[in-house]
Protein backbone atom coordinates (compact mmCIF):
# COMPACT_ATOMS: atom_id res chain seq x y z
CA UNK A 1 0.00 0.00 0.00
CA UNK A 2 1.38 3.61 -0.97
CA UNK A 3 2.29 5.41 2.02
CA UNK A 4 0.57 9.41 1.96
CA UNK A 5 2.19 11.97 -0.47
CA UNK A 6 5.16 13.72 1.33
CA UNK A 7 5.66 17.32 0.42
CA UNK A 8 8.73 19.20 0.25
CA UNK A 9 10.49 22.75 0.23
CA UNK A 10 13.15 24.44 -1.29
CA UNK A 11 13.72 27.38 0.16
CA UNK A 12 16.28 29.16 -1.90
CA UNK A 13 17.65 32.19 -2.30
CA UNK A 14 20.31 32.34 -5.10
CA UNK A 15 20.41 31.65 -8.85
CA UNK A 16 22.74 29.34 -8.12
CA UNK A 17 20.34 26.88 -6.01
CA UNK A 18 18.20 26.13 -9.55
CA UNK A 19 21.03 23.49 -10.95
CA UNK A 20 21.75 22.09 -7.31
CA UNK A 21 18.05 21.21 -6.35
CA UNK A 22 16.20 20.26 -9.83
CA UNK A 23 17.76 16.69 -10.02
CA UNK A 24 16.79 16.38 -5.98
CA UNK A 25 13.26 17.64 -7.83
CA UNK A 26 13.16 14.92 -10.09
CA UNK A 27 14.26 12.22 -7.51
CA UNK A 28 11.15 13.41 -5.49
CA UNK A 29 8.44 13.47 -8.14
CA UNK A 30 9.77 10.08 -9.37
CA UNK A 31 9.08 8.85 -5.64
CA UNK A 32 5.52 10.04 -6.00
CA UNK A 33 6.09 13.32 -3.56
CA UNK A 34 5.16 16.84 -3.63
CA UNK A 35 7.57 19.98 -3.55
CA UNK A 36 7.49 23.64 -3.56
CA UNK A 37 10.19 26.31 -4.38
CA UNK A 38 9.98 29.25 -2.33
CA UNK A 39 11.80 32.36 -3.62
CA UNK A 40 13.48 34.53 -1.06
CA UNK A 41 15.05 37.97 -1.17
CA UNK A 42 16.16 40.35 -3.60
CA UNK A 43 18.82 38.09 -5.62
CA UNK A 44 17.13 35.21 -6.46
CA UNK A 45 15.28 35.84 -10.16
CA UNK A 46 12.08 33.61 -11.01
CA UNK A 47 13.54 30.87 -13.32
CA UNK A 48 10.45 28.43 -12.37
CA UNK A 49 9.01 26.64 -15.60
CA UNK A 50 4.90 26.03 -15.82
CA UNK A 51 5.59 22.65 -14.00
CA UNK A 52 7.47 23.52 -11.05
CA UNK A 53 5.57 24.79 -7.73
CA UNK A 54 6.14 28.12 -6.29
CA UNK A 55 5.02 29.07 -2.76
CA UNK A 56 4.75 33.05 -2.34
CA UNK A 57 4.32 33.64 0.88
CA UNK A 58 5.05 33.13 4.29
CA UNK A 59 1.31 31.63 4.91
CA UNK A 60 1.47 29.50 2.15
CA UNK A 61 4.79 27.97 3.11
CA UNK A 62 3.41 27.32 6.83
CA UNK A 63 0.50 26.32 5.53
CA UNK A 64 1.68 23.86 3.00
CA UNK A 65 3.40 22.27 6.62
CA UNK A 66 6.47 20.33 4.35
CA UNK A 67 8.20 17.26 5.75
CA UNK A 68 11.40 18.86 5.55
CA UNK A 69 13.11 21.97 3.73
CA UNK A 70 16.46 22.14 1.66
CA UNK A 71 18.50 25.00 2.04
CA UNK A 72 21.28 25.18 -0.24
CA UNK A 73 22.16 28.64 1.35
CA UNK A 74 23.35 29.20 4.74
CA UNK A 75 19.69 30.45 6.72
CA UNK A 76 16.08 29.04 7.29
CA UNK A 77 13.73 30.88 9.56
CA UNK A 78 12.93 28.45 12.17
CA UNK A 79 9.20 29.20 12.34
CA UNK A 80 9.15 27.00 8.81
CA UNK A 81 7.74 23.81 9.57
CA UNK A 82 10.10 20.88 8.69
CA UNK A 83 13.16 19.16 9.15
CA UNK A 84 15.55 22.17 7.91
CA UNK A 85 18.04 20.48 5.43
CA UNK A 86 21.46 21.76 4.90
CA UNK A 87 22.54 20.83 1.19
CA UNK A 88 25.56 23.07 0.35
CA UNK A 89 25.59 25.95 -2.65
CA UNK A 90 28.77 24.40 -3.70
CA UNK A 91 31.34 21.60 -3.47
CA UNK A 92 33.80 24.44 -1.63
CA UNK A 93 35.31 23.13 1.67
CA UNK A 94 38.39 25.43 2.26
CA UNK A 95 36.35 28.46 3.53
CA UNK A 96 35.83 28.74 6.85
CA UNK A 97 32.05 30.27 6.47
CA UNK A 98 31.76 26.56 5.04
CA UNK A 99 31.78 25.28 8.40
CA UNK A 100 30.22 27.71 10.26
CA UNK A 101 27.17 26.48 11.97
CA UNK A 102 24.92 28.95 12.38
CA UNK A 103 22.02 27.40 14.57
CA UNK A 104 19.64 26.73 11.50
CA UNK A 105 19.92 23.26 10.64
CA UNK A 106 18.51 19.67 12.19
CA UNK A 107 20.52 17.46 9.50
CA UNK A 108 23.84 18.38 7.00
CA UNK A 109 24.34 16.72 4.02
CA UNK A 110 27.65 16.57 3.18
CA UNK A 111 29.34 15.68 -0.06
CA UNK A 112 32.45 13.00 1.25
CA UNK A 113 35.08 13.20 3.58
CA UNK A 114 36.53 16.65 2.81
CA UNK A 115 33.48 17.85 4.34
CA UNK A 116 32.02 14.89 6.24
CA UNK A 117 34.87 14.37 8.74
CA UNK A 118 34.96 18.21 9.95
CA UNK A 119 31.20 18.35 10.38
CA UNK A 120 31.27 14.82 12.57
CA UNK A 121 33.43 16.68 15.08
CA UNK A 122 31.29 20.03 15.16
CA UNK A 123 28.47 17.36 15.61
CA UNK A 124 29.94 15.99 18.75
CA UNK A 125 30.44 19.84 19.76
CA UNK A 126 27.71 21.10 19.27
CA UNK A 127 24.86 17.90 19.46
CA UNK A 128 21.45 19.81 18.00
CA UNK A 129 22.15 18.22 14.07
CA UNK A 130 22.87 15.26 12.32
CA UNK A 131 25.37 14.30 9.86
CA UNK A 132 24.92 12.15 6.87
CA UNK A 133 27.40 11.48 3.78
CA UNK A 134 25.07 11.49 0.61
CA UNK A 135 26.99 13.41 -2.37
CA UNK A 136 25.76 16.55 -3.78
CA UNK A 137 22.13 16.81 -6.00
CA UNK A 138 23.88 19.00 -8.71
CA UNK A 139 26.43 16.13 -8.87
CA UNK A 140 23.61 13.68 -10.04
CA UNK A 141 22.91 16.18 -13.23
CA UNK A 142 27.07 16.68 -13.91
CA UNK A 143 26.92 12.86 -14.70
CA UNK A 144 23.97 12.41 -16.84
CA UNK A 145 24.92 15.72 -18.78
CA UNK A 146 25.48 15.52 -22.33
CA UNK A 147 28.30 17.84 -23.87
CA UNK A 148 27.65 20.55 -26.38
CA UNK A 149 29.26 20.54 -29.59
CA UNK A 150 30.58 23.07 -31.23
CA UNK A 151 31.41 22.00 -34.26
CA UNK A 152 32.97 25.08 -35.29
CA UNK A 153 35.68 24.12 -33.08
CA UNK A 154 39.10 23.87 -34.99
CA UNK A 155 41.49 22.35 -31.79
CA UNK A 156 40.90 21.44 -27.97
CA UNK A 157 37.98 22.95 -25.96
CA UNK A 158 38.92 25.43 -23.49
CA UNK A 159 36.52 26.73 -20.58
CA UNK A 160 36.70 29.70 -18.84
CA UNK A 161 34.50 29.83 -15.78
CA UNK A 162 36.09 32.75 -13.58
CA UNK A 163 34.36 33.72 -9.96
CA UNK A 164 33.19 36.82 -9.14
CA UNK A 165 34.40 38.27 -6.30
CA UNK A 166 36.49 41.60 -6.96
CA UNK A 167 39.03 39.90 -5.18
CA UNK A 168 39.45 36.59 -6.18
CA UNK A 169 38.35 37.05 -10.14
CA UNK A 170 40.83 36.29 -13.22
CA UNK A 171 38.63 37.97 -15.67
CA UNK A 172 40.67 41.25 -15.53
CA UNK A 173 44.27 40.27 -15.36
CA UNK A 174 43.54 37.39 -17.95
CA UNK A 175 41.33 39.39 -20.75
CA UNK A 176 44.26 40.65 -22.53
CA UNK A 177 45.85 36.47 -22.52
CA UNK A 178 43.04 35.17 -23.71
CA UNK A 179 42.10 37.85 -26.18
CA UNK A 180 45.65 36.93 -27.94
CA UNK A 181 45.18 33.39 -27.95
CA UNK A 182 41.62 33.89 -29.33
CA UNK A 183 42.75 35.36 -32.48
CA UNK A 184 45.46 31.96 -32.91
CA UNK A 185 42.94 29.74 -33.52
CA UNK A 186 44.81 27.22 -31.57
CA UNK A 187 42.07 26.05 -29.56
CA UNK A 188 38.35 27.09 -28.87
CA UNK A 189 37.12 28.99 -25.87
CA UNK A 190 33.60 28.66 -23.91
CA UNK A 191 33.55 30.97 -21.18
CA UNK A 192 30.70 30.97 -18.64
CA UNK A 193 30.45 33.86 -16.50
CA UNK A 194 28.97 33.55 -12.83
CA UNK A 195 25.22 35.46 -12.55
CA UNK A 196 26.86 37.90 -10.11
CA UNK A 197 30.07 38.52 -12.73
CA UNK A 198 30.34 42.42 -13.00
CA UNK A 199 28.13 43.37 -16.10
CA UNK A 200 31.16 45.55 -17.32
CA UNK A 201 33.44 42.64 -17.38
CA UNK A 202 31.08 40.60 -19.24
CA UNK A 203 30.36 43.26 -21.73
CA UNK A 204 34.24 43.99 -22.32
CA UNK A 205 34.80 40.23 -23.12
CA UNK A 206 31.65 40.12 -25.12
CA UNK A 207 33.54 42.77 -27.77
CA UNK A 208 36.27 40.03 -27.97
CA UNK A 209 33.62 36.58 -29.26
CA UNK A 210 34.65 35.84 -32.52
CA UNK A 211 34.42 32.41 -34.36
CA UNK A 212 37.28 31.15 -31.57
CA UNK A 213 35.30 32.17 -28.50
CA UNK A 214 31.61 32.42 -27.45
CA UNK A 215 30.07 33.25 -24.37
CA UNK A 216 27.41 30.90 -23.38
CA UNK A 217 24.51 32.14 -21.38
CA UNK A 218 22.65 28.98 -19.49
CA UNK A 219 21.37 27.79 -16.34
CA UNK A 220 23.38 24.92 -16.33
CA UNK A 221 27.01 24.52 -16.72
CA UNK A 222 27.53 21.03 -16.21
CA UNK A 223 27.29 20.38 -20.23
CA UNK A 224 30.27 22.62 -20.71
CA UNK A 225 32.12 21.01 -18.03
CA UNK A 226 31.93 18.04 -20.01
CA UNK A 227 32.48 19.50 -23.46
CA UNK A 228 35.72 20.96 -22.62
CA UNK A 229 39.04 19.11 -22.17
CA UNK A 230 40.91 21.93 -20.04
CA UNK A 231 39.11 24.60 -17.60
CA UNK A 232 40.96 28.46 -16.94
CA UNK A 233 39.65 29.69 -13.77
CA UNK A 234 41.42 31.29 -10.32
CA UNK A 235 39.55 30.66 -6.80
CA UNK A 236 35.79 29.08 -8.02
CA UNK A 237 33.99 26.17 -6.41
CA UNK A 238 33.44 24.70 -9.96
CA UNK A 239 36.73 23.53 -9.97
CA UNK A 240 35.73 20.90 -7.75
CA UNK A 241 32.91 19.66 -10.15
CA UNK A 242 35.46 19.78 -12.98
CA UNK A 243 37.89 17.49 -10.85
CA UNK A 244 34.96 15.29 -10.36
CA UNK A 245 35.01 14.58 -14.28
CA UNK A 246 38.93 13.91 -13.84
CA UNK A 247 39.70 16.61 -16.06
CA UNK A 248 42.52 19.52 -15.52
CA UNK A 249 42.07 22.95 -14.31
CA UNK A 250 44.38 25.81 -14.62
CA UNK A 251 43.86 29.08 -11.82
CA UNK A 252 45.52 32.31 -11.31
CA UNK A 253 46.04 33.14 -7.90
CA UNK A 254 44.32 30.35 -6.53
CA UNK A 255 43.65 31.37 -2.78
CA UNK A 256 44.01 28.02 -1.44
CA UNK A 257 46.24 25.91 -4.28
CA UNK A 258 47.03 22.64 -4.26
CA UNK A 259 48.34 19.72 -6.46
CA UNK A 260 45.24 19.13 -8.23
CA UNK A 261 45.33 22.32 -9.84
CA UNK A 262 48.01 24.06 -11.90
CA UNK A 263 48.61 27.12 -10.73
CA UNK A 264 50.23 30.21 -12.27
CA UNK A 265 50.90 34.02 -10.69
CA UNK A 266 51.17 36.06 -14.06
CA UNK A 267 48.76 36.28 -17.30
CA UNK A 268 52.17 35.84 -19.06
CA UNK A 269 52.47 32.43 -18.10
CA UNK A 270 48.76 30.90 -19.18
CA UNK A 271 50.04 29.97 -22.82
CA UNK A 272 52.75 27.68 -22.32
CA UNK A 273 51.00 26.67 -19.27
CA UNK A 274 47.77 25.34 -21.38
CA UNK A 275 50.64 23.89 -23.88
CA UNK A 276 52.34 22.07 -21.31
CA UNK A 277 48.82 20.57 -20.03
CA UNK A 278 47.57 19.60 -23.18
CA UNK A 279 50.27 17.87 -23.91
CA UNK A 280 50.73 15.46 -20.80
CA UNK A 281 47.49 15.68 -18.95
CA UNK A 282 48.82 12.43 -17.20
CA UNK A 283 51.01 14.72 -14.82
CA UNK A 284 48.29 16.04 -13.04
CA UNK A 285 45.62 13.22 -13.16
CA UNK A 286 46.67 11.13 -10.32
CA UNK A 287 46.77 14.48 -8.23
CA UNK A 288 42.94 15.13 -9.45
CA UNK A 289 41.66 11.50 -9.23
CA UNK A 290 42.48 11.82 -5.48
CA UNK A 291 41.58 14.95 -4.41
CA UNK A 292 38.11 13.99 -5.99
CA UNK A 293 37.60 11.02 -4.24
CA UNK A 294 38.07 12.95 -0.85
CA UNK A 295 35.92 15.63 -2.29
CA UNK A 296 32.52 13.97 -3.76
CA UNK A 297 33.54 9.79 -4.27
CA UNK A 298 29.81 8.94 -5.79
CA UNK A 299 29.96 8.67 -9.35
CA UNK A 300 26.42 6.78 -9.82
CA UNK A 301 24.38 10.15 -10.31
CA UNK A 302 22.04 8.77 -7.03
CA UNK A 303 23.13 11.83 -4.64
CA UNK A 304 19.67 13.23 -4.88
CA UNK A 305 18.10 9.54 -3.73
CA UNK A 306 20.66 9.06 -0.67
CA UNK A 307 19.67 12.98 0.34
CA UNK A 308 15.92 11.81 0.67
CA UNK A 309 16.32 8.45 2.27
CA UNK A 310 18.56 10.60 5.19
CA UNK A 311 15.71 12.77 5.52
CA UNK A 312 13.31 9.82 5.86
CA UNK A 313 15.79 8.14 8.14
CA UNK A 314 15.90 11.06 10.59
CA UNK A 315 12.03 11.63 10.48
CA UNK A 316 11.55 7.82 11.16
CA UNK A 317 13.96 8.19 13.89
CA UNK A 318 13.04 11.27 15.23
CA UNK A 319 14.93 14.01 16.36
CA UNK A 320 14.55 14.36 19.79
CA UNK A 321 17.63 12.25 20.35
CA UNK A 322 19.40 16.40 19.61
CA UNK A 323 19.84 19.17 21.77
CA UNK A 324 17.44 22.21 21.57
CA UNK A 325 19.40 24.73 19.15
CA UNK A 326 20.74 27.69 20.69
CA UNK A 327 18.05 30.58 20.43
CA UNK A 328 19.97 32.76 18.15
CA UNK A 329 17.77 35.53 18.24
CA UNK A 330 19.16 38.17 16.78
CA UNK A 331 19.55 36.22 13.83
CA UNK A 332 15.94 35.16 13.74
CA UNK A 333 14.91 38.44 14.29
CA UNK A 334 16.97 39.22 10.69
CA UNK A 335 15.16 36.68 9.22
CA UNK A 336 11.38 37.20 10.02
CA UNK A 337 12.42 41.59 9.21
CA UNK A 338 13.83 40.23 5.69
CA UNK A 339 10.72 38.00 5.58
CA UNK A 340 8.10 40.80 7.26
CA UNK A 341 7.21 37.81 9.28
CA UNK A 342 6.19 38.63 12.96
CA UNK A 343 3.38 35.86 13.80
CA UNK A 344 4.47 33.94 16.43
Amino acid sequence: MKGKQKNYLFYVEHDYSYEILRPLQEEIKKQGDRVCWFLVGKQINNHLSETELELKTVKEVIDYNPQACFVPGNTIPNFIPGLKVQVFHSLEWKKKTTFRIRDCFDLYCTHGPSTTNKFNILKQKHQHFDVIETGWPKTDALFEATPINFPEARGPIILYAPTFSPKLTSAVELYGAIKKLSAKQSWFWIIKFHPKMDPKLVDQYREIEGKNLKIIETDSIAPLLKSAELMVSDTSSVIGEFALLKKPTITLNNLMPDDYVINISKHTELESTINDVLADKAAIYKAVVAYAKQLHPYYDGQSSRRVLQAVTNMSEKNINHLKAKPKNIFRHIKMRMKLNYWRL
